[in-house]
């Protein structure tokens, strides 16, 4: 097991206060949509999973070492993303490392993420994640995989992931928009069981970073 991860281990069973953060990056894409989805999400996952999470999120770049403090990462946007070589190797070794990446295209994000996606592991395939995965399954069921949340051109919700050694390590969920499902109600008048199931589906991505 690698050093990251032990460490996020330590932490969670000594029952200490973990943080997350959202991903500052370049390119043009507006990184900082949907501001109350992470605090709305951290709230009702400590409420419902017994996650000890810090309720302020922390804001983090693709190039920093302070990425290896947070054991989940949480980007989004609706343009243009564009990571330095330099970003490029300090990502790749996060989540070899232990850490998860979370990209949710809030719309417009996808042709641009992709790309980078190849730069972090060109190696690697970007596999649609199949219904029976325990990111589905645990603590909430979702027999159909990932819930659609919001329709823009009415295809179907996908979950894509970089995988190593059987771990799922990045997650990029596509015609979704899991991050809106998460924000205040009035920010998109979503109903409550729209609302709710993005949360219960938020809540199954936490639990399988701390417990997988």
């Amino acid at each position: 097991m690698k050093k990251l991860q032990l460490l996020l281990l330590l932490i969670t069973s000594l029952g200490f206060s973990q943080e997350i953060a959202l991903l500052k990056y370049s390119g043009g894409g507006d990184w900082y949509a949907n501001p109350t989805s992470l605090p709305n999400l951290i709230k009702y996952s400590n409420q419902t999973i017994n996650t000890k999470i810090k309720s302020k999120p922390a804001t983090v770049e693709p190039g920093s070492p302070e990425i290896f403090s947070y054991p989940f990462v949480h980007m989004t946007g609706h343009g243009n993303v564009v990571f330095s070589d330099a970003e490029i190797i300090n990502l790749r070794n996060y989540m070899l490392s232990g850490g998860f990446l979370h990209i949710d295209d809030n719309y417009g994000m996808d042709e641009y993420i992709r790309r980078e996606i190849k730069r972090i592991f060109p190696n690697n395939e970007l596999l649609e994640i199949p219904a029976n995965h325990p990111i589905f399954q645990k603590p909430n069921v979702f027999s159909g995989g990932l819930p659609k949340i919001h329709q823009h051109d009415g295809k179907r919700p996908q979950a894509f992931g970089i995988f190593e050694n059987n771990r799922l390590i990045l997650l990029y969920t596509y015609e979704c928009d899991l991050g809106d499902g998460w924000e205040d109600t009035e920010v998109h008048n979503d109903p409550k069981e729209v609302r709710e199931k993005a949360l219960k589906m938020g809540a199954n991505i936490l639990y399988y970073i701390f417990n997988y």
